[in-house]
């Protein structure tokens, strides 16, 4: 056995080894799939049903908020009919309104004398 012999030995010794090498990352890696691929299932599992809860949970919510919607609407309407009465009050009847603000004052000066006298 020559210089060539031995050579060809390590050589083939040397492709020996990084073939087992290059398996073992093989393996390795498969099993790093296999073990996403186990966890990815267990989060599909367990997503189904809290998505499912999820959407129970926002149609029972979102009943009620359509009945606090209609009154909201309700009162805002009704607002809106109290400030286009009052207006259209105080834009004819002016001199109502300041006779008005004429006894208010009458009836707070009352009041106040009345307050005053018991003390």
């Amino acid at each position: 056995m020559g210089p060539g012999g031995i050579a060809t030995i390590i050589a083939a010794c040397a492709l020996f080894i990084i073939a087992i090498a290059i398996s073992y990352v093989v393996v390795r890696v498969a099993r790093f799939i296999d073990e996403a691929k186990q966890s990815l299932k267990s989060i599909v599992d367990e997503t189904a049903p809290l998505i499912e809860e999820v959407h129970t949970t926002v149609s029972l919510v979102n009943g009620p908020l359509k009945s606090i919607n209609r009154i909201t609407k309700s009162a805002e309407d009704l607002s809106e009919k109290v400030s286009e009465v009052t207006q259209s009050f105080m834009n004819k009847n002016g001199s109502a309104v300041k006779v008005a603000g004429a006894l208010l004052s009458v009836a707070s000066a009352k009041k106040a004398r009345a307050k005053k006298k018991s003390e």
